[in-house]
């Protein structure tokens, strides 16, 4: 059983469940809990990632951490009663996450976890909570970079359970970066390449504080005054800026961009944002994946926040890290945007193993694993 419930876990699932599909002693279920269940932020993900439609779908829907991660406990682990699968994978760092995983492994249910051993060392991220509790009970961790392996280490997790086999977002990337770049969005907005920015906002501690998103978004609109930032809008942040009572943002549906501004948007497509990404001057972003996309890419990402859990898109990529003053960014954004070479493509090389070839290194160690039976994958037990 493979399991998604928000936008980030179905960019690394998808590659995963097609390269599953090509082997024949692998039969592989797809369960979505509804963590993210509107069209623009799930449905759209299957469309354009070429996913099959799930088998179970959870429909768990919004609410607090708390509340949310229980009733995925609960309809997983009903869902288990009926259709036990002989191994259970979760990706990321989501609610679904742990939640998926505590059903199985108190099921005596092998787990396998993709994209762990990342940390940010900041546990008042419910993000962070999530990666801590999945890894502490996972038979099979599949990192991304070195420092993932470092820290399972550090953390005592045996080195027969760690695989090094790179970022299953990056082969979505590959995948689809053709046909992002022919994105009808990109047609309509009419705007040229490095002639525009990216905001994407969404953590607690940028959006929840009234005063803290007023100046972040007072910064990003000096920034705007230089060129255009487009703002595709997580819900959850739109409903912020109403509560806040922020005005002065530009509105954008359909056509044109006419002029300099931030301009917040509907959240945009996988197809859609990643086309955006890819033409960007600079992304200004306080979550995760991106800062991997971005380094990908080459394209300069200023991410917001006071840590990274993904310490090789500073080291390696083209990332930088901002903190959370407003001042800072606006002055690091400004230093992106009067740079000689801001037209062009910086010359970062990928990390190791991003290199889209993630998906078939995974299913050779899940096929190996249940080979062996060893120490990768628990051994059934009666149930009490």
């Amino acid at each position: 059983m493979n399991i998604v419930g928000a936008r980030p876990n179905m960019m690394k699932v998808a590659p995963l469940m097609a390269e599953m599909k090509r082997h024949a002693e692998i039969d592989p279920v797809l369960v979505h809990t509804g963590q993210h269940y509107d069209y623009a932020m799930s449905q759209v993900f299957f469309d354009q990632l070429k996913m099959p439609e799930p088998d179970y779908n959870l429909e768990v829907g919004s609410g607090t951490h708390h509340s949310q991660t229980a009733e995925i406990v609960r309809r997983f682990g009903e869902l288990v009663a009926k259709d036990r699968p002989d191994m259970v994978l979760v990706a990321g760092d989501v609610n679904s996450t742990i939640a998926c995983a505590l059903v199985a492994a108190k099921e005596n249910i092998p787990v396998a976890h993709v994209e762990a051993g990342l940390r940010s060392f900041d546990r008042s991220m419910p993000e962070e909570i999530n990666r801590l509790l999945t890894d502490a009970i996972t038979d099979l961790l599949f990192t991304t970079e070195e420092s993932g392996n470092v820290n399972l280490a550090n953390e005592g997790v045996p080195a027969e359970k760690i695989h090094f086999v790179g970022n299953l977002m990056i082969d979505s990337l590959v995948g689809a970066l053709d046909l992002a770049r022919r994105s009808a969005l990109i047609q309509e907005l009419a705007i040229k390449p490095r002639g525009f920015a990216i905001l994407t906002l969404h953590r607690p501690s940028n959006v929840d504080d009234p005063d803290q998103l007023r100046r972040t978004l007072a910064a990003i609109a000096k920034i705007a005054e230089r060129i255009p930032v487009l703002f595709p809008c997580h819900p959850r942040t739109a409903a912020r800026i109403d509560q806040a009572g922020i005005s002065g943002l530009n509105t954008w549906e359909h056509g044109p961009v006419s002029g300099s501004g931030l301009w917040k948007m509907p959240p945009a497509s996988y197809l859609d944002f990643l086309g955006l990404v890819d033409r960007a001057a600079c992304v200004l972003t306080d979550s995760g994946g991106i800062q991997e996309e971005t380094t990908y890419l080459g394209i300069p990402c200023l991410t917001y926040r006071e840590n990274t859990e993904r310490p090789v898109t500073v080291a390696l990529g083209t990332n930088k890290l901002v903190g959370s003053d407003p001042d800072r960014l606006l002055k690091e954004a400004l230093l992106i945007l009067d740079r000689e070479t801001a037209d062009e493509n910086s010359a970062a090389v990928p990390p190791p193993l991003w290199d889209g070839k993630t998906a078939p290194r995974i299913v050779e160690v899940l096929k190996q694993c249940w080979r062996d039976r060893q120490s990768c994958c628990r051994q059934p037990v009666a149930t009490v």
